[in-house]
């Protein structure tokens, strides 16, 4: 499963582990991702998206149908 959000765009960041002996080695941070079904009513059918936990609220807060018509905005498909 690729690591980004289908509504927000979120994806890994990259940066430093710094030990206690101040060593770096590279580490990634990576968006709290899950996959999770909706009933899509105008379409009738169900859609499974790939969102950050940060989306499935906006998604509760907004609605599936206006989330999926900003995925589609941004190029994504559903």
């Amino acid at each position: 499963m690729s690591a980004h959000c289908q509504l927000t765009g979120a994806k890994p960041g990259f940066g430093n582990a710094i030990s206690h002996s101040h060593r770096r080695t590279s580490r990634r941070f990576d968006p709290n991702i899950q996959r999770k079904r909706y009933w899509l009513p105008s379409e009738g059918r169900h859609v499974r998206l790939t969102l950050s936990a940060r989306a499935i609220k906006t998604v509760d807060t907004i609605g599936i149908e206006a989330a999926v018509a900003r995925i589609r905005a941004r190029g994504g498909q559903v």
